[in-house]
């Protein structure tokens, strides 16, 4: 196999009409292979840090200062047993604790299952809804 590359390995004498790549092919082929793992590695690293940073209004800028039912439904101000609209929006990290069970900082804990509701009925279209189905990814 030393001397060209290009050479036909097990010709039509021997019946084979396989190709059979030159070592520069595989060598070429193995290059390409190794460059995109090395590229894609840090882009997953990059995605699930950005995951815990993404943001998800509750409820979002279509609500216009409507609170959240306890079921996550959006009803009108004054509402018995809604809860208020949060001051600011929550952090990926922060929404993943609701969505556990558990209440952030800096939350209502009587208001939070109504946010965690409201989490959940995210639609495709609605603002928050591409973090919100980004937490539901598996790592």
């Amino acid at each position: 196999m030393s001397g060209t590359d290009d050479k036909e390995v097990g010709g039509k004498g021997a019946g084979g009409n396989a190709f059979v790549p030159s070592r520069r092919t595989v060598l070429v082929l193995g290059a390409a292979a190794a460059s995109t793992v090395v590229t894609v590695r840090p882009a997953l690293a990059q995605t699930a840090g950005s995951v815990l940073n993404c943001e998800i209004p509750v409820p979002g800028p279509h609500a216009g200062g409507n609170h959240i039912a306890a079921d996550g439904n959006l009803v009108a101000p004054g509402t018995p047993g809604a809860a208020p609209p949060l001051a600011r929006p929550l952090r990926g990290e922060e929404a993943r604790q609701l969505l556990r069970g558990s209440t952030p900082p800096g939350v209502n804990p009587q208001s939070a299952q109504a946010y965690a509701n409201y989490i959940r009925r995210l639609q495709s279209g609605m603002s928050g809804f591409t973090c919100y189905a980004s937490l539901q990814m598996p790592r």
